[in-house]
């Protein structure tokens, strides 16, 4: 099977708000028609809480901000030096359903981490990905009519101090970690390279890169 067209767009560091706004604009404007698009940004310091998330998960946020947002998952973090990649893709074009679509990210995040010769693991029943017990990358998905948006967060070098003001993805006391602390790159962009690569061959994508999609104001 040939691999299907995908469009990457780098964003650059951005707020939070005008890409999910943008997203959500993106998915619900697509057609069956429409080429797959992956989105890498890097977000100003937030909280976002998804759609179930309880406000006792957040803890003290103090100068940061908190965003209820439409994805699964409980309350995360995004700031600088995170690789935060959006998928807006098909899963009726992929032919994967949602839990397949979730395992496909994990891997190419666990493959991503192998590059570097960092094992990393699964966690049943708590999306995302571990190392040593640590979580290192976050997901949050969320899939309208068969599309899907919101994404991973992935721990590059970034200070994880933000993370003591949550408990992360909703569990008290979990630990985190970033790429750059056992090793890694300091480089998002290039980890980026290598994460698009992994998540082009977990989905059949060939990748192309196109400008970046213009943002509504705050």
């Amino acid at each position: 099977m040939s691999a299907l067209p995908a469009i990457v767009r780098h964003l650059g560091r951005q707020p939070y708000a005008p890409v999910w706004q943008a997203m959500q604009r993106f998915t619900d404007a697509r057609c069956a028609d429409t080429t797959d698009e992956l989105w890498v940004v890097e977000h100003d310091p937030v909280f976002t809480l998804g759609q179930a998330g309880k406000p006792e998960h957040v803890l003290a946020p103090g100068d940061i901000p908190v965003v209820q947002v439409d994805r699964g998952g409980q309350v995360t973090y995004h700031g600088p030096g995170q690789l935060v990649v959006y998928p807006l893709l098909d899963l009726h074009r992929l032919k994967i359903g949602v839990r397949e679509y979730v395992c496909r990210i994990e891997q190419a995040i666990i493959d991503t981490l192998a590059d570097w010769n960092i094992e990393a693991q699964r966690r049943e029943g708590a999306p995302g990905v571990y190392v040593n017990d640590a979580k290192i990358a976050a997901l949050g998905i969320r899939v309208r009519r068969g599309r899907t948006f919101h994404g991973l967060a992935f721990n590059v070098a970034m200070d994880l101090e933000p993370f003591q003001r949550i408990n992360p993805c909703g569990y008290q006391g979990l630990q985190v970690v970033a790429l750059s602390d056992l090793g890694g790159p300091l480089s998002l962009d290039r980890v980026a390279i290598v994460l698009l690569e992994h998540l082009a061959a977990q989905f059949g994508l060939a990748p192309a890169e196109g400008p970046p999609p213009a943002l509504p104001a705050e």
